[in-house]
């Protein structure tokens, strides 16, 4: 099965590292027509360098968000083809008991994860609506769909808040021809954090994780982008409101 998305337009955001950058090249690799953009220009350039159009915006700020998917939509002619909202992390929150969780912390996971996804979504959904079809693929987590190792309130509670949006886009959309889907990744070494993460465990720890994964090893950037990018494909296109696990069995 060959997946193509030559003549498409694919957004991808949270592009400059990890889960993002991986995703983006496997579009560029598939012939896309690829824009990416990032709060932090750090990486950018050589996913530009691959022939992606690179942007740094900061999707909190709603009027950037707006200036740059209409100039994406002005630019190519047409509506926005694929989205996928990638964008998201902790926003440094630590983890700590319930009682002493800060509403700025709260706050700042919420903004970074649900409220970029729905804001991203917002301004795309309009074209993709008079045209007739599109695709959404939201970044949740396995920390979407259960408690979370992290033990991080916040991030926990933002993941399941982007599998709820999924679910009730779909429902809306789908009269359109919209499909949207969420991937939620297991625990995947795909940059600096992660991989800082993995190191702090102990042989015996990381030993215990790989033996309680079914498939025996941790995941790789490449697991998350392949079934992203099958979501995003002509091959799903009767799949919608579905959160798709890629945990390698846990």
């Amino acid at each position: 099965m060959e997946i193509r998305f030559d003549n498409r337009t694919v957004v991808v955001t949270g592009a400059r590292d990890g889960l993002g950058r991986c995703i983006s090249e496997r579009f560029i690799e598939s012939g896309a027509n690829l824009y990416c953009c990032d709060i932090d220009p750090d990486g950018l350039e050589s996913i530009a360098a691959k022939g992606a159009h690179v942007r740094t915006v900061d999707l909190t700020d709603d009027k950037a968000l707006r200036a740059w998917i209409g100039d994406i939509e002005q630019e190519t002619g047409r509506a926005i083809d694929i989205l996928i909202n990638n964008a998201g992390g902790f926003a440094h929150a630590v983890p700590r008991p319930l009682e002493e969780v800060t509403d700025s912390e709260w706050d700042a996971v919420m903004a970074r994860n649900p409220r970029i996804a729905f804001a991203v979504s917002r301004a795309v959904v309009p074209a993709m609506k008079r045209a007739g079809s599109g695709r959404i693929v939201n970044m949740s987590s396995g920390a979407g769909v259960a408690a979370s190792r992290t033990k991080l309130h916040p991030y926990t509670a933002a993941k399941h808040a982007i599998v709820g949006l999924t679910r009730q886009m779909a429902m809306e959309l789908g009269p359109f021809g919209i499909t949207v889907n969420s991937v939620a990744p297991g625990f995947v070494l795909s940059n600096a954090f992660t991989k800082a993460d993995w190191e702090r465990y102990s042989p015996e720890a990381q030993k215990a994780h790989v033996e309680n994964t079914f498939m025996r090893r941790i995941g790789r950037p490449d697991d998350i982008a392949s079934t992203t990018l099958f979501l995003a494909s002509d091959h799903a296109s009767w799949l919608t409101g579905q959160v798709i696990l890629v945990d390698g069995g846990r």
